[in-house]
């Protein structure tokens, strides 16, 4: 588990023009769905998974591999966000997993886990108060 975990923090999501090269692999959703928002992923470890799955309102693509389990997002979802460890968020869906295999479809056309609730339950099962970097203050006008 601590190797994995070092993998993640070490990638961080990078991309190469060579997947086996840099050993993370792209989610690729199934048809006929379509990323029209983009496309990340948000991974947490297996043993967290089926907690987090239970407890979502509603959930797009979920593909899985051994040790993790990666949730389909909108890109841009890490926006002004902390997600907490040990969640590795990935972009581009570029995941350090081998061979995933998708285990859910959504129930609709879209293939995304809408991102807040998933974000707010990670943060519950790993103990992690919720941290938003931006928008700090008051939302009344000037």
């Amino acid at each position: 588990m601590l190797k994995n975990l070092a993998t993640l923090l070490t990638r961080s999501g990078r991309r190469s023009n060579n997947e086996n090269e840099s050993g993370l692999t792209r989610l690729t959703l199934p048809p006929p769905l379509e990323p029209t928002l983009g496309c990340d992923a948000v991974g947490v470890p297996a043993r967290h998974a089926f907690r987090l799955l239970g407890r979502l309102p509603r959930t797009g693509c979920v593909f899985a591999d051994t040790d993790w389990w990666w949730w389909i997002v909108p890109a841009g979802s890490d926006h002004e966000l902390t997600w907490p460890l040990p969640s590795h968020y990935a972009r581009g869906a570029y995941v350090p997993a081998t061979d995933p295999r998708l285990l859910r479809r959504p129930d609709g056309t879209s293939p995304y886990t809408p991102p807040i609730p998933l974000y707010l339950m990670a943060c519950q099962l790993t103990g992690t108060a919720p941290l938003w970097t931006a928008g700090v203050g008051s939302a009344r006008s000037a």
